[in-house]
């Protein structure tokens, strides 16, 4: 099975590890494909994953062993679902998978738009706390 990472290094820039795609099928991972390179890039492939990636319908259409396309983010307009779906090419993404990182990034913007967090640690940083008449 022959699987392409199109846009490798939106997902991946270096701190995680491809050993256990590897383990899939032969894998071929492309830091970015810009798009006059999408079909030439992805054209043997059985799977594709992409992020950032479009693939329009001229593109599947073209892509005669495709079987799978994985979005690897939480949208889908990366992708012409009518083309892949008259194709019958199974296309998934990743819903939900940022739900505590924006929770934690909620509170952390009510905390700093009260409490202005940012702003007293910048201050302190900048010696202003230690330097003042004050404190």
């Amino acid at each position: 099975m022959k699987i392409v990472v199109l846009d490798g290094h939106t997902l991946n820039p270096g701190d995680l590890s491809w050993d256990k795609l590897n383990q899939l099928g032969e894998v071929t991972i492309y830091d970015r494909t810009e798009p006059s390179n999408v079909l030439e890039r992805a054209s043997c492939a059985d799977i594709v994953l992409v992020n950032k990636t479009i693939l329009n319908r001229e593109i599947i259409e073209k892509l005669h062993n495709l079987k799978y396309i994985g979005i690897l983010a939480t949208g889908y307009n990366v992708v012409d679902l009518d083309a892949a779906e008259e194709k019958n090419i199974i296309v998934t993404n990743v819903p939900n998978y940022s739900s505590n990182s924006v929770a934690q990034l909620v509170f952390a913007f009510i905390l700093e738009f009260s409490n202005h967090v940012g702003e007293h640690g910048n201050s302190t940083k900048n010696g202003e706390w230690f330097n003042s008449k004050d404190f």
